[in-house]
């Protein structure tokens, strides 16, 4: 049997559609780097062993920073469609009680939102448009932070 090493290459890339679960919510870290977090469901149809049609959803939380967050917060509401694309992270802390949580969330790099943003300066017209919130993602939120630059 052979020592063969087989480097795997590092991928960490998440593409999603679905709609907001619910208001974005902002926040700003101690330095003014904004934050804008929401959640998302995600459906997926399939048939079941009857042949029954069956809906299943996944709520998939999201954090985007920066400048694309100040769009986000924004623009988006409840129930609008939204594609997303980013990585996966995880982050692990402590409640007041002393519980230890983990959660998985996806830092966006990009957000595209899939319906109309409503705005009194628009035009009139029909029809779907799309506006894309991206930049790359901070030195801040790619790295360990104090627990004080942490805005939740």
């Amino acid at each position: 049997m052979s020592n063969t090493i087989i480097r795997l290459p590092e991928q960490n890339s998440i593409t999603l559609v679905g709609r907001l679960t619910r208001d974005p919510e902002m926040r700003f870290t101690g330095k003014g780097q904004a934050m804008c977090r929401f959640d998302i469901a995600v459906n997926r149809r399939y048939k079941d062993a009857t042949g029954n049609w069956q809906d299943d959803v996944s709520y998939i939380p999201v954090v985007v920073w920066g400048e694309p967050a100040n769009r986000c917060g924004e623009r988006l509401k409840k129930g609008m469609p939204v594609h997303v694309e980013g990585r996966l992270q995880s982050r692990q802390w402590e409640t007041k009680e002393g519980q230890k949580r983990t959660t998985l969330e996806v830092v966006a790099r990009r957000v595209q939102f899939l319906s109309r943003v409503s705005s009194e300066s628009e035009g009139e017209g029909g029809g779907e448009s799309t506006e894309t919130a991206s930049a790359p993602v901070p030195a801040a939120a790619t790295t360990a932070t104090d627990e004080e630059e942490i805005p939740f």
